[in-house]
C-alpha cells in the first residue's frame, strides 16, 4: 500500500454534500492518509493546527463566509503556506472560470491546485501526494529555522558570557555583531581603524619598536586576508586608567576563498602585564637579595673553611699524638717481651760459650732448651704481629670446622682451671670453610685463654659452630665483607664481661686489661687481623657480670674439606742434589747452607736476585731453588717466574718472614711451589725439601 511522505499530518475535507466528503475520505484513508471531515469552512478554520497537512475543498463549499478561514490562515507562521486542493465542477451548463474560483479563496491561500470534476481516484491521490510533499518541505524548513534559532541563541549566550571581546566585521569595516566585552572597549562598535582618534586611543608597537599606524591595525589586515595572532595594544579609554589588551584578527572566507568579513578578538591582559611587571620587579629585588645573601654565605663559608682547616690541623696533630702514643705503647710492650726473650737466648748462648771454653760440657742441654724456648716465644710474638698487620702467610684450604674444634677440645680443657666447665656444641651438616687451620686453632686457643682469664672464680666456657647468612645490611659497617654464607665459631664465657668503653677498644693493638707483663694486647687484634685477612669478620657481644661471646665468621668453601696433613716424617738425607739458595740475609744464608750440606745436598748461594739469574743463564742444572720472598729489586715470586723460563720443571720452595705479597698462599703459589714461614726449625726445612724432591 502506498504511504504518504507526510504520514501523520491530516487532510482536512470540506464539502456541502456529506456523501461526497465521505467517499473522498474513504479513498484517502485507503492510501494511508489521516483525514478530518469539516462540513463548513468555519470547521476548517477551527481544525487548522500543527498537524494540518492539506485542505481539500469543493467549489460548493466556497459559497460560505470566508472570514474565519482568512483569519486562521493569517495567524499561521511565516514559513507556513498550507496547500489547497480545489475541486471544480460544471453548473448551469457552463464551466466556471478557474481564475474566478481561485479568487473566491482568501488572499492568504497562495498554494492552490485546481482539479476539475469528474476526476479519477488516481488523479485525486496524486494531487494530494504532491500537496503533502510540498507541505512536508515546509515542515523541514520550519525545523531548520528552529535549529538556526536555537544555534543563534546559543551563540548569543556564549558571546555574552565570554570574558573575551568578539566582533564580526563586514567587508566594509562596519561591525555586524559584537558581544558586551567587545563593546566595553568600543562602546559604539566602531573598530579602532575607523575611529578619528584611533591612534591615540590604541597604542601598539611593531617588533622593531616602531608605532603601529591605523593602516596596520588588526581589522584592516584581517579584511585583507591576513591572520593576526595577537598584537598587544595599550588602550586609553575616554575615562579611567589605560588597559593592556591583546588584539587578534581572523578573515572570513566564502566557498571560493573570497574574504567576506572578519572576526576581531580583544583580550584584557592588563592583570597579566602588571603581574609580569611586578614579577620582574620582585625578581630584580630577589636577585639583589640573593647576591647579598650569597656574599654573606661566601664570607661565612670562607670562615668555615678556615675553621675546618684549623680543625683538620688540630685533629691531625691529635692523631699524630695518639699514633706516637700507640707507637710508644708498641715499642714498650714489644721491647719488654723481646728483652725477656732475648735475655733467655743471649744469656744461654753466653753460658754455653763459657762452658765450652772451659771444657764443662755436662748439662749443656738445659741451656740449649732455654735458648730454644725463648726463640720460639719470640717467633710466636712475631706471628701475632704479622696477624695483626694482616701480613702473615695464610695456607687457606677447605676445612672441616667441626673436626678442628673437636680436636682442640682436650687441649682447651687442659688449659682451663678445675673450676671452669668446658663444652662444645657442633652444628649438624656443616659445610667446609676456607681458612688456614693452624691460624684458626691459634685464634680459638687465644679466645679460650681470654675466656679463662675472665672467669677467675670459675664458670662455663662454650665453643660452638654454626651457619649464618650475612645480608647487605649486615655488611654495611664492614665494606671488606661480602654478603653470603658463612661458618661461625663462637667462644663464649660466663665471666666478668666488659663495659661499653672497654668493648669499643678490644680490637685495638696493644690494648689489654691484664696487668703489665701478663699480656701484649695482641690477642684479639691478632684474631681480628687473621679473620679479616681470611675474608671473614669478628663480632663480639659482652655485658658486665654476664660474660662475653666472640664469634668468628668464615666464608663457606665451594668444595669439601681437604684431609689434614700428616706429621712430618723423619729427617731425610739427600744424595748430592744441587740446590740454588737465594737469600739476602747472610746469617740465614749461612745456617741454611750448613743444614743443606749436613743433609747431603750441594748448596749454590746467591745473595740477590740478579746473581741467581746469572747462575740460571749459565746453563747450570739445579734440582731445587730455595728463595726468600722479600728480596731487593724483585720479589721471590718474580724470580721464580724467571727461573721457570730456564728450568720449567724446577721445584721452588719459598721462605718468608713478612708476606706482604704472599698473604694467601693459594693465590701466590704456582705448580710445584711451596712455602714455609720464618723462623722455622731445620727439621721442617729438611722435611719440606724431601717432600718436594720426591
Amino acid at each position: 500500500m502506498h504511504r504518504s511522505a507526510a504520514e501523520g499530518h491530516r487532510v482536512l475535507i470540506s464539502a456541502p454534500y456529506g456523501n461526497d466528503a465521505t467517499s473522498v475520505a474513504s479513498l484517502l484513508n485507503q492510501h494511508g492518509y489521516h483525514t478530518a471531515i469539516c462540513p463548513a469552512l468555519e470547521d476548517i478554520a477551527d481544525a487548522i493546527d500543527a498537524d494540518a497537512g492539506v485542505i481539500l475543498v469543493t467549489e460548493e463549499a466556497l459559497r460560505a463566509d470566508l472570514g474565519p478561514l482568512h483569519r486562521a490562515l493569517e495567524a499561521q507562521p511565516a514559513w507556513s503556506d498550507i496547500p489547497f486542493v480545489l475541486l471544480t465542477g460544471r453548473q448551469g451548463g457552463r464551466t466556471m472560470g478557474q481564475e474566478t474560483l481561485r479568487r473566491r479563496l482568501p488572499d492568504s491561500a497562495l498554494n492552490v491546485v485546481l482539479l476539475e470534476r469528474p476526476l479519477s481516484a488516481e488523479s485525486l491521490t496524486s494531487a494530494i501526494a504532491s500537496a503533502m510533499r510540498a507541505r512536508q518541505k515546509q515542515f523541514e524548513i520550519r525545523d531548520q529555522l528552529s535549529d538556526l534559532t536555537s544555534e543563534r541563541t546559543q551563540l548569543s549566550t556564549l558571546l555574552d558570557a565570554l570574558p573575551v571581546g568578539i566582533a564580526f566585521i563586514n567587508p566594509d569595516g562596519a561591525t555586524r555583531l559584537a558581544n558586551p566585552e567587545y563593546l566595553r572597549f568600543l562602546p559604539t562598535g566602531v573598530t579602532p581603524s575607523r575611529l578619528a582618534d584611533g591612534e591615540m586611543r590604541w597604542e601598539g608597537y611593531n617588533p622593531d619598536g616602531t608605532r603601529i599606524g591605523r593602516d596596520r591595525f588588526v581589522t584592516p589586515r584581517a579584511l585583507s586576508g591576513e591572520t593576526i595572532q595577537g598584537i598587544e595594544f595599550l588602550h586609553h579609554p575616554a575615562g579611567g586608567d589605560s588597559i593592556w589588551t591583546r588584539v587578534s584578527g581572523i578573515p572570513l572566507r566564502d566557498g571560493e576563498g573570497r574574504v567576506t568579513g572578519a572576526i576581531s578578538v580583544i583580550v584584557d591582559i592588563d592583570d597579566q602585564k602588571r603581574g609580569q611587571a611586578a614579577l620582574a620587579d620582585a625578581a630584580q629585588k630577589l636577585e639583589a637579595l640573593v647576591a647579598e645573601r650569597t656574599a654573606e654565605l661566601t664570607d661565612a663559608l670562607a670562615r668555615l673553611e678556615a675553621e675546618a682547616e684549623e680543625r683538620v690541623r688540630a685533629e691531625e696533630a691529635l692523631r699524630q699524638s695518639h699514633k706516637m702514643e700507640a707507637v710508644g705503647q708498641l715499642t714498650g710492650g714489644i721491647a719488654h717481651d723481646f728483652n725477656n726473650m732475648l735475655t733467655g737466648i743471649t744469656g744461654a748462648i753466653d753460658v754455653l760459650r763459657r762452658r765450652i771454653a772451659t771444657g764443662r760440657l755436662d748439662d749443656l742441654e738445659r741451656f740449649m732448651d732455654a735458648a730454644s724456648n725463648s726463640a720460639q716465644r719470640a717467633a710466636g710474638l712475631t706471628a701475632r704481629l704479622l696477624a695483626f698487620s694482616r701480613r702473615q702467610s695464610l695456607d687457606s684450604t677447605p676445612t672441616d670446622i667441626n673436626t678442628l674444634v673437636a680436636s682442640l677440645e682436650d687441649l682447651i680443657r687442659r688449659t682451663m682451671s678445675e673450676r671452669i666447665t668446658v663444652s662444645t656444641k657442633l652444628a649438624d651438616d656443616l659445610p667446609a670453610a676456607v681458612v688456614d687451620r693452624n691460624q684458626l686453632e691459634n685464634a680459638v686457643l687465644n679466645l679460650a685463654i681470654n675466656a679463662r682469664d675472665a672467669m677467675p672464680e670459675g664458670g662455663t666456657l662454650l665453643v660452638e659452630t654454626g651457619f649464618a647468612q650475612l645480608a647487605d645490611g649486615d655488611c654495611a659497617s664492614q665494606p671488606d665483607i661480602a654478603p653470603g654464607d658463612y661458618i661461625t665459631v663462637t667462644v663464649s664465657d660466663t665471666g666478668i664481661g666488659m663495659d661499653a668503653a672497654t668493648l669499643g677498644k678490644v680490637f685495638e693493638p696493644f690494648f689489654t686489661t691484664k696487668p703489665i707483663g701478663q699480656g701484649t694486647g695482641l690477642g684479639l687484634s691478632m684474631v681480628y687481623g687473621f679473620v679479616n685477612q681470611s675474608k671473614g669478620c669478628v663480632k663480639i657481644h659482652s655485658e658486665e657480670g654476664k660474660g662475653t661471646a666472640v664469634s668468628i665468621f668464615l666464608p663457606v668453601a665451594g668444595s669439601s674439606a681437604e684431609p689434614e696433613k700428616e706429621a712430618p716424617a723423619a729427617v731425610h738425607h739427600g744424595d748430592g742434589e744441587t740446590v740454588l739458595l737465594v737469600e739476602d740475609d747472610a746469617s740465614v744464608r749461612l745456617l741454611v747452607c750448613d743444614v743443606l750440606g749436613e743433609l747431603g745436598y750441594k748448596a749454590v748461594e746467591a745473595a740477590e736476585p740478579y746473581a741467581a739469574i746469572r747462575l740460571l743463564e749459565s746453563g747450570a742444572r739445579f734440582d731445587l731453588m730455595i728463595t726468600d720472598v722479600g728480596l731487593p729489586s724483585m720479589n721471590g715470586r718474580q724470580l721464580a717466574d724467571i727461573a721457570r723460563q730456564h728450568l720449567p720443571d724446577l721445584p721452588i720452595l719459598f721462605i718468608t718472614a713478612y708476606a706482604q705479597n704472599a698473604e694467601t698462599r693459594a693465590d701466590f703459589l704456582g705448580a710445584n711451589m711451596q712455602m714455609i714461614a720464618k723462623p722455622f726449625q731445620m727439621q721442617m726445612l729438611a722435611s719440606k725439601i724431601n717432600e718436594m724432591l720426591e
